[in-house]
């Protein structure tokens, strides 16, 4: 059964088998925009539009930027396919990552995860509002950590028994206080990727008290390129 919402990027099929569905990712390629998430016989199929992946690609170097500052070994996987048959789930994030269990997975090409860790942190940028709920799928997984960023806020849970509760600060970098990334990726927005990225680093190395070595010039912020949502909430400080 096929059901078509709203919106032109996502469509959602129903009664798909675990046979369908790998047979499915195999027409399809690696070498796609869409994004799949399956649960159970329910199948989501989805394209995203440039807001989803600027927050997507900026909250991901975000991360390893942050990892570099704090010089913790980590591996990016963006959004490899994720899938167990036995729980009839799968799924590909916006990003993930590889921190506590980077040093189990080091150097490995194919993955399974009957035998290997699920990713220690998961990354979804829901301005979309996907219809197929994907925390279900991640907690039978095993995801243990997920970051979900939707209209400027930075939400983190984490994977309590069997559903995921949330959170005020993160296990991947307890020492910083993540859910300020959106209000420092706001106001840097306009002056570049590259400027962005030293900020986050500015931004982690005081934080974190690694302010150490010569501290860059970063330009000023402009209020102009806070998100809308943000504005309204007051939730964004100007650091010193």
């Amino acid at each position: 059964m096929l059901s078509t919402l709203p919106r032109a990027d996502r469509v959602v099929l129903h009664d798909i088998s675990w046979q369908q569905f790998e047979n499915l990712l195999a027409n399809l390629g690696e070498s796609r925009s869409a994004r799949i998430a399956y649960d159970r016989g329910t199948l989501e199929i989805m394209t995203f539009l440039p807001e989803h992946e600027y927050y997507k690609e900026t909250i991901g170097d975000a991360v390893k930027d942050i990892a570099e500052v704090l010089e913790e070994d980590y591996e990016s996987l963006r959004s490899t396919t994720w899938k167990r048959k036995l729980e009839k789930a799968g799924v590909e994030p916006d990003n993930c990552f590889y921190f506590q269990n980077e040093a189990k997975i080091r150097g490995k090409l194919q993955f399974d995860l009957d035998r290997d860790p699920p990713p220690d942190l998961v990354l979804e940028i829901d301005l979309t509002s996907k219809s197929l709920d994907r925390f279900p799928i991640y907690a039978r997984l095993g995801v243990p950590e997920i970051w979900c960023y939707d209209s400027g806020e930075l939400k983190i849970y984490q994977l309590a028994g069997e559903a995921y509760v949330e959170v005020e600060m993160s296990s991947i970098f307890p020492q910083l206080p993540v859910r300020e990334l959106p209000g420092l990726i706001d106001r840097y927005r306009s002056a570049g990727r590259r400027s962005l990225r030293q900020a986050v680093r500015e931004w982690a190395r005081s934080k974190s008290g690694k302010s150490f070595g010569k501290t860059n010039h970063l330009p000023k912020p402009d209020d102009r390129s806070l998100h809308p949502l943000a504005k309204q909430r007051g939730r964004i400080q100007t650091s010193g």
